[in-house]
């Protein structure tokens, strides 16, 4: 009898042409997915199906006749991120009830919908949404990820909390440039920190154990998260946790990290809101933040908030130009450290030449819990880097896993892989060349985009998986 193939591509629907989708169908379709987009809006279908190769439907994306013609039918996925979080859930319902799709994603906003008494409402019962993405909440949340550990440009946590993948600006006083990678754990004992990726010249690659770290380098480091203060210490990246922070945007993303900071003792939050009611209704729900009405753009409104005292400003606001220019304003008044909210790639890369010190991409964290759920095997957890250009995965070892009862070194692994962890039992431990996988581990690794597809057969979870 012969062996049955999994499907290697899946085809998918998006409800929403916006920068959500647009994200998502980009990286959908780059690895060969069938993918197809709806909207309401002819010019955002012509934009998406001219700049990338997905094909577009005008209609309402929670319609059966829409979704119908548009392919649900054949659907492996639906994924609602229009901006209406109704029309998203009624989209995972009708994909669900009439059709019986398989996986059906929603994005949701509305913090009422996402409380947790009301957790058995998503259910197949109820309503059937598989995932639900909140990327206002992520993004925020990475944010305060990196106000609390200065001296990084990146920090995502795996194995339940236990690990962090944390990025590292390379500079000249580094004490461990130009040394070999496999040296640099023999001159701090016992700490755990693996280099899993390099970012030199505008590529990124995973290094060999010969190669090393050069000034001027963005590193991907591997490390156990109580040994982040110690890696940086080491790599001797400067910043001290801020105390004074301004908020630019009271938004969704803005409004959620004031109110969390609201909650960390001795720090001070200022926001500066531009439309009144936002404002007014930001001034009713936060208790020992001070709100600011008026424009960021404008240097008297900034003076105001205490901009030339503040060791943080974040530009959150829904516009790339004003998120861009009012951190600069920011830091010409005086600011310390300029964070904005940027959508747009290119805009992205004016990072450098503006003075600004942080980028933040919403879409990463958006994207990636996508990917979680598409890519095949058991990949628990998975966060895109670098515009898809690797990923850092999470993987479960099954009996079945091609890993399983190996030693690191005989794993054979391609090029463009490496591993930074293997989480055992609660227990993290160094990827050392003697160390013999077992079923259940959980092996945190990066790979570059043309490596993934290896990592996924390295957790399947047959042996008829191809």
């Amino acid at each position: 009898m012969g062996s049955v193939r999994e499907r290697v591509t899946m085809d998918v629907i998006i409800c929403g042409a916006g920068r959500v989708g647009y994200g998502i169908a980009e990286k959908l379709s780059r690895e060969n997915n069938s993918v197809t987009v709806i909207d309401l809006s002819s010019e955002l279908i012509n934009t998406i199906t001219t700049e990338l190769d997905v094909r577009g439907f005008v209609g309402h994306g929670a319609q059966p006749d829409v979704l119908k013609e548009a392919g649900i039918e054949n659907a492996d996925m639906i994924v609602a991120v229009t901006y209406s979080d109704e029309v998203n859930m009624i989209a995972c319902q009708v994909a669900h009830s009439l059709f019986d799709v398989p996986t059906k994603v929603a994005r949701v906003r509305n913090q009422s919908y996402l409380d947790d008494a009301w957790n058995d409402l998503y259910s197949r019962e109820n309503m059937p949404i598989d995932i639900i993405i909140s990327p206002e909440i992520e993004v925020g949340k990475a944010i305060l990820r990196r106000l609390n550990t200065p001296g990084t440009f990146n920090v995502v946590p795996f194995g339940g909390g236990l690990i962090n993948l944390i990025g590292l600006n390379i500079e000249e006083d580094c004490p461990v440039v130009n040394i070999p990678i496999h040296q640099i754990p023999e001159l701090f004992t016992g700490l755990h920190a693996v280099i899993v990726g390099i970012k030199r010249d505008g590529n990124l690659f995973c290094p060999g154990r010969d190669d090393h770290l050069s000034e001027g380098d963005q590193a991907y480091v591997i490390t156990r998260k109580e040994h982040t203060s110690r890696l940086i210490d080491i790599v001797g990246s400067e910043g001290k946790k801020a105390r004074h922070i301004v908020i630019i945007g009271c938004g969704n993303v803005g409004a959620y990290v004031a109110e969390e900071l609201e909650n960390v003792p001795g720090i001070r939050v200022r926001v500066i809101e531009k439309d009144k009611k936002i404002a007014e209704r930001a001034a009713e729900a936060l208790r020992r933040t001070v709100i600011l009405h008026g424009d960021a753009m404008d240097a008297s409104v900034q003076e105001e908030a205490g901009m030339s005292n503040a060791e943080s400003v974040l530009c959150l606001t829904h516009d790339d130009k004003t998120n861009i220019l009012s951190g600069v304003l920011a830091k010409k008044i005086g600011a310390n450290q300029a964070i904005s909210l940027i959508n747009s790639q290119s805009l992205q890369g004016m990072q450098s030449a503006l003075g600004l010190d942080l980028v933040i991409d919403p879409r990463a964290s958006t994207v990636s819990s996508i990917l979680r759920h598409v890519r095949r095997g058991r990949i628990v957890d998975l966060y895109s880097i670098e515009d898809g250009v690797a990923e850092v995965m999470e993987g479960e070892v099954l009996d079945t896993s091609p890993l399983s009862g190996r030693a690191i070194e005989s794993l054979e692994l391609p090029a463009g892989v490496a591993i930074g962890a293997i989480v055992r039992a609660g227990s993290v431990m160094l990827p050392r060349e003697d160390l013999v996988v077992r079923t259940q581990d959980r092996l945190v690794v990066l790979a570059e985009r043309s490596a993934v597809k290896h990592v996924e057969k390295l957790f399947r979870v047959s042996m008829n998986y191809l």
